[in-house]
């Protein structure tokens, strides 16, 4: 197993910050890690805590009565420099959990009102985006949202368009479009299943 020796603070952002890990590993590896992280300081980066909490919240919300489009946003990204297609999501605030995190981030974004299902919270825990370069967690939300869209609530920084995509449209963005990896994975099962939501009542039926 692999042992790290130091960690250094390299920058100081308010939503995202820059550490040098230096570390050994059990077959004598001398690695220089940089990891970016939603931590503020030292002290709360994952590998010091142990803890998986959620830095931020991911939603995946059907709209309409018969629950038959996906509620998607393109968002014009710096890092890529163009457009992508994402589920609506957002950083949870100090002293809310995702689900309160995930129905102001939909109304944010898109105006629109967000009601989250109950599911097993296997579906919904924090689960790290891309591990080799970020400790950052990210808890999925599942529900129905409603309403007229509207951009009147974004925050000036962002550049994001709404869109309600049938499977139809889903199809074409998953063939054409740049789109989000864990948007892309549950758009591949919207695709196919008549009832996305099913397996998330299903649980473990092993007990």
């Amino acid at each position: 197993m692999a042992e790290i020796q130091s960690i250094k603070q390299l920058s100081e952002n308010r939503f995202v910050n820059l550490f040098h890990v230096q570390g050994e590993n059990s077959k004598g590896h001398h690695s220089n890690y940089f990891v970016a992280s939603r931590a503020k300081t030292v002290d709360e980066l994952k590998i010091n805590t142990g803890k998986v909490s959620a830095d931020g919240v991911a939603i995946y919300a059907l709209y309409g009565e018969a629950r038959d489009r996906v509620v998607l946003i393109r968002q014009w990204r710096y890092p890529i420099g163009t457009w992508v297609y994402e589920f609506p999501a957002g950083l949870c605030e100090p002293g809310e959990n995702y689900h309160q995190a995930a129905v102001r981030e939909m109304h944010e974004e898109t105006g629109l009102t967000f009601s989250p299902i109950e599911a097993d919270p296997m579906y919904e825990a924090p689960r790290f985006t891309t591990v080799g370069m970020t400790d950052e967690a990210v808890a999925t939300v599942y529900g129905y949202a409603s309403g007229e869209l509207s951009t009147k609530f974004e925050e000036s920084s962002e550049e994001i368009e709404t869109i309600l995509a049938d499977r139809e449209e889903v199809r074409r963005i998953l063939k054409e479009e740049r789109v989000a990896l864990l948007c892309a994975y549950q758009l591949a099962h919207f695709l196919q299943d008549e009832e996305p939501f099913a397996f998330l009542q299903k649980g473990d039926e092993k007990g």
